[in-house]
């Protein structure tokens, strides 16, 4: 019980976070390319509460942690509302508007490895906020990779359908309703790791490049 509690502890933050900004990124870019759906229902905030789904975000991930000893996680939070053909480009835009949440997670993972160099650097050492911001930055480094898997509904196969012409855009599309069932049959397989595992790694390398001038002016 201590465990979980302390896990609970370190992943707070992080993961609010995490989910926060991504829907959040969501919402903003479907406003600036012309959807206002997500705006009128109040998504475009940094509000938790209005992103965060009580039996997806909370419950689900409890349950299933006590239950195999968090060997296996998963969850979510409310989608964000987009009504694609109010976008200015749809097919074009498509794209952007789902990149927008990835790209908030890679960026949120840069931020929480800033915050980790600025801790060792001032000598800050305290092991609760070095393991939150290592645990800010394998969160970031989850969903942006899960969220790319081309396959939709996630980002990455809204992402191909904006990409592929339109005859497959189209016959692709129309895995939508058992992308879900299908990606949750790639986790329990073991199958998802192989994408999981190089995007976070390459992902990584790419966030250590991008930090390491920080690193000097800081070390």
């Amino acid at each position: 019980m201590n465990e979980l509690i302390q896990t609970i502890a370190v992943y707070a933050l992080p993961v609010i976070f995490a989910i926060t900004l991504h829907e959040a990124a969501h919402a903003y870019a479907a406003r600036f390319f012309g959807d206002m759906t997500a705006y009128s229902q109040g998504r475009v905030s940094l509000n938790p509460l209005v992103h965060i789904d009580p039996f997806g975000t909370i419950v689900i991930p409890a349950v299933l942690y006590m239950a195999t000893g968090g060997a296996f996680l998963f969850g979510y939070a409310k989608p964000v509302p987009i009504n694609f053909a109010n976008l200015h480009k749809p097919k074009r835009d498509m794209a952007w508007v789902s990149l927008a949440g990835p790209a908030a997670n890679f960026l949120m993972a840069f931020l929480w490895m800033i915050f980790a160099l600025t801790l060792h650097s001032f000598h800050l050492d305290e092991d609760f906020f070095l393991h939150m911001a290592r645990a800010g930055v394998l969160t970031n480094l989850v969903m942006f990779a899960f969220n790319l898997f081309p396959i939709p509904p996630l980002d990455g196969g809204r992402i191909a359908v904006s990409l592929l012409p339109y005859k497959l855009a189209h016959k692709f599309a129309q895995i939508e309703p058992y992308g879900f069932f299908i990606v949750m049959g790639l986790v329990m397989l073991h199958v998802l790791q192989f994408w999981m595992a190089p995007v976070m790694l390459i992902s990584n390398v790419l966030l250590q490049i991008l930090i390491s001038p920080f690193s000097f002016l800081l070390g």
